[in-house]
């Protein structure tokens, strides 16, 4: 990309003072005719570039310019590192590694790597090529085919993508449904066989690229949850120090609202003898049917 060129030629000059054009046009993988044309157009943009022909010249920046100081503050540029080492995890490629190396060095380095962001996944290998590939999508607006695995049943989907995601500790590609004719989230680790097509589609306007919470885990029921002492760290890792109250006897009283009684079943069963499902009475007593099923299938 240009503007990433320009900066990286302008960071360049910074750190080394003197470049040649041949030099950057290796290291930037273009032509000198193109390092020239960006030359040109960093003079444009204010910044006082000198070229001197011949042996021993080259290009830089003119003396007694403050470039420095107008570009980033070391804490900027730690912030900025951060981004970049968090996409870098996840990158199938070296273009985020790269353009690390093209920031100047700051006068207190040991403050860059104060922020750690891993945006990878337990998924491994399997994650970098499919966001690689979704991403290529999004840019050059192209639909892509997958199988979405969904509790009900699979099915293929033609999507035209908007933009990845990465909310709620995974990713989603954002983008409209043709099946379902609206915009959804599609959680990448559920997403097989992904195939990028050819045909190339028209943009929608999108007035909120970011799906609210409440639309992906809609509160349809209310329950009320009663949890042993020992469940506390995990309520408080899962949904705040303020999601419960302290009883008499030490139990924990928990109120929150579920999408549906699966999930509510599920979160329940995962405490196994720590938690008891208080109410709705009705949703009790089908969990205890439920419960006797599971103990039918081990008491054989």
């Amino acid at each position: 990309m240009t503007i990433d060129r320009l900066i990286g030629i302008l960071a360049i000059l910074l750190r080394e003072e003197r470049a040649t054009a041949a030099g950057l046009a290796k290291r930037f993988e273009v032509s000198p005719r193109t390092i020239q044309r960006d030359v040109d157009r960093l003079c444009r943009a204010g910044i006082p570039l000198r070229t001197v022909r011949g042996a021993g010249g080259g290009i830089s920046i003119m003396e007694g310019y403050a470039v420095e100081h107008t570009l980033l503050t070391d804490g900027e540029r730690g912030a900025i590192l951060a981004g970049l080492r968090s996409l870098d995890s996840v990158s199938g490629t070296g273009y985020y590694r790269q353009l690390m190396e093209k920031l100047p060095p700051s006068r207190q380095s040991a403050g860059d790597d104060c922020v750690t962001i891993d945006l990878s996944s337990w998924y491994g290998p399997a994650l970098a090529p499919k966001l690689e590939a979704l991403k290529a999508a999004c840019a050059e607006h192209r639909v892509v085919n997958f199988t979405y695995c969904a509790p009900g049943r699979d099915s293929r989907r033609w999507v035209e993508p908007n933009k990845l995601l990465f909310r709620w500790s995974s990713w989603y590609l954002h983008g409209w449904c043709r099946e379902r004719e609206d915009f959804r989230l599609f959680k990448l680790n559920r997403m097989i066989e992904l195939s990028i097509l050819p045909e190339v589609f028209a943009p929608r306007p999108v007035l909120d690229p970011v799906t609210p919470a409440e639309r992906v885990y809609p509160e349809q029921l209310k329950a009320e949850i009663r949890l042993s002492p020992a469940a506390r760290w995990r309520l408080i890792d899962e949904y705040g120090v303020d999601s419960f109250s302290v009883q008499e006897d030490g139990f924990l009283l928990f109120r929150r609202g579920f999408p549906d009684k699966e999930e509510l079943f599920r979160w329940v069963l995962s405490f196994q003898s720590q938690a008891e499902l208080l109410e709705p009475y009705q949703l009790r007593q089908e969990f205890f049917s439920r419960l006797k099923e599971i103990c039918r299938k081990y008491d054989r």
